[in-house]
């Protein structure tokens, strides 16, 4: 069987860093409360004139040094965000003018914290349907735009980055071995960014009202997140004739400390198998789980035939899993 193989990887996040130290002087905040209840120390944040597709072309470019490739080497690019450069045209395309890469198709997918193994779904099974041979996705996301500074349940959570991989066919058993995505729209208003959108477009009212910044019920959006995150990686193993023993490591997505904590105890994940970097960037929604995963490689955290579930779980509300074999 034909199937999707990550053959690099490559991130970026902004030089600025905002601590928890430095918010105790915007809001009324500490240290210790955000570090206990998030796990988040800091976060990268862009300075005023960089955009998402800024942020996508630096890990693309490092993940194509990587692979020896060139930009017009790649036939489609994803880019998984929710912190686009604009509504249209899309973030993807933006980063193919950019990178040169003039024989690749592009689109965005909108997913949220959910976007990068999304995208993985749709590349992996547009690989194996032989429509594409070399792609380039990315998470890429600019969540410091869209964060309401005043706001001391959301502001300690989100960071800016990117995190790119570059993904060929293989028929070898490694790769992409299987993926899954779900969606419930019911619960959409945990998490969302309710302005800017044909229901709410941008007026003085949206403007008063504070439309344009991320809304989020932390406490129901906790209690479905680790339910469903531990649904789909036990499905997923089953899938593939494997229990979590088998795994050598988890990278979940790095939304707080608890959830992944709670994700690894119902799945009996000891803590060497379970890759946090969390506290040194805090949420980056789509970026996340392709950073977390070019760090665990290059530090050597992945090796040759392990097993690696990614995990996520975002606005939408959406959930995703992917089994890699490396």
């Amino acid at each position: 069987m034909i199937r999707g193989k990550i053959i690099a990887t490559g991130s970026y996040v902004p030089e600025n860093v905002i601590t928890n130290l430095d918010l105790e002087k915007i809001v009324e905040t500490s240290d210790d409360w955000i570090t206990e209840r998030t796990g988040i120390k800091e976060r990268r944040i862009v300075n005023g004139s960089q955009a998402a597709s800024d942020l996508a072309c630096e890990a693309a470019t490092l993940a194509l040094k990587r692979a020896h490739l060139k930009a017009r080497d790649i036939d489609l690019i994803v880019v998984g965000t929710i912190s686009g450069d604009m509504p249209f045209p899309s973030t993807a395309c933006a980063v193919q003018n950019r990178l040169g890469a003039k024989n690749a198709a592009a689109f965005d997918v909108n997913a949220a914290c959910s976007g990068f193994v999304y995208g993985l779904h749709i590349v992996n099974n547009l690989i194996r349907g032989g429509a594409h041979n070399r792609v380039l996705l990315i998470g890429a996301e600019v969540l410091s735009k869209f964060t309401d500074w005043e706001d001391r349940t959301t502001c300690i959570l989100f960071g800016d980055g990117a995190g790119a991989v570059i993904i060929e066919p293989t028929k070898e058993r490694r790769g992409i071995l299987s993926t899954n995505i779900h969606s419930d729209g019911n619960f959409g208003d945990l998490i969302m960014l309710p302005g800017g959108g044909s229901r709410n477009p941008c007026s003085r009212d949206s403007i008063i009202k504070r439309l344009h910044f991320i809304k989020m019920k932390g406490n129901e959006t906790f209690k479905v997140a680790v339910r469903t995150l531990e649904e789909i990686a036990v499905r997923t193993l089953e899938e593939n004739n494997l229990t979590a023993e088998d795994l050598d490591l988890l990278i979940p997505h790095q939304a707080n400390i608890r959830i992944i904590q709670a994700t690894a105890k119902r799945l009996n994940l000891p803590p060497e198998k379970v890759f946090v970097n969390i506290a040194k960037y805090g949420n980056t929604s789509a970026a996340s789980i392709p950073i977390a995963l070019d760090e665990a490689v290059t530090s050597g955290r992945v090796k040759d035939g392990d097993n690696i579930l990614l995990e996520a779980f975002g606005g939408g509300l959406t959930w995703a899993s992917a089994l890699l074999r490396w």
